[in-house]
């Protein structure tokens, strides 16, 4: 613990030395560092995809500065420390763990998920189970996210079966639809996606990290297609093109 609380205060202590010292930090604002925190997150949720320990412990690392950065600011402006910031969700994961520091007795994970959304509707004066989920989620993140909320409060099909039906339904309704607007054909194959999502839920699987997977398998094996080429791909036809597709799934890029 010594070593860890010692690592802790030495980001600190750079932390303070280059908001005095450096230029550049210095003119950061908490508006500035919004989309690259941003960025460190995704970069983080890149390494983690592909099990990266390596890139995992340097871009926590990177996330761990812009968290001290945005404590720093708010230090600066008389709002709040680092010490009110851990001790703040220190409080909140003690309060939301009755069954940990309290009487409370659960008998599974799902017990534990729903006495959390309760708990968590409780402060603050919340009048939506859907008021936590940020606006600018991910979309596809976004509706997994809202599914499994409500679902805390009974709003949830009863077996996969049932999701099962509504995307052959929504399928069945988007293939024969006719004369749609532009916009009516976005909300029909939202309203697949949204399906889709579900489904992956009832199967324990998590939608954007299995389309991450598989965008980084495309990726590859596209690549492998430019790599490999005799020619210019302009130049090549879909079949010759499909043959150095397939070598690469044999040759098991995925």
């Amino acid at each position: 613990m010594n070593n860890k609380l010692k690592a802790f205060g030495r980001l600190l202590k750079i932390m303070d030395e280059l908001r005095e010292k450096c230029p550049w930090d210095r003119k950061q604002t908490i508006h500035s560092l919004r989309n690259l925190t941003i960025e460190e997150t995704y970069e983080l949720a890149d390494a983690i995809t592909v099990e990266n320990w390596d890139d995992i412990k340097e871009e926590l690392g990177d996330l761990l500065l812009h968290m001290v950065f945005y404590a720093k600011i708010g230090e600066e402006k008389g709002r709040f420390d680092i010490a009110d910031t851990l001790n703040a969700v220190c409080d909140k994961l003690i309060k939301r763990h009755p069954h940990i520091y309290g009487d409370t007795v659960v008998s599974d994970e799902a017990e534990v998920k729903k006495n959390w959304e309760q708990l968590k509707m409780g402060e603050g004066g919340k009048k939506s189970v859907l008021g936590g989920v940020p606006n600018s989620l991910p979309a596809m993140i976004k509706a997994f996210r809202m599914q499994d909320k409500t679902a805390q409060v009974g709003f949830e099909w009863e077996n996969k079966d049932q999701v099962w039906e509504k995307v052959e339904e929504e399928l069945t309704e988007f293939r024969e639809a006719k004369n749609l607007s532009q916009s009516e054909k976005e909300e029909e194959f939202g309203d697949i996606l949204f399906s889709l999502i579900n489904y992956a839920r009832f199967e324990n699987i998590d939608p954007e990290t299995a389309l991450a997977k598989v965008n980084t398998k495309f990726k590859e094996r596209f690549e492998y297609i430019e790599a490999n080429a005799e020619k210019s791909l302009e130049d090549m036809t879909l079949e010759e093109m499909d043959e150095l597709w397939n070598r690469a799934k044999e040759s098991k890029i995925e």
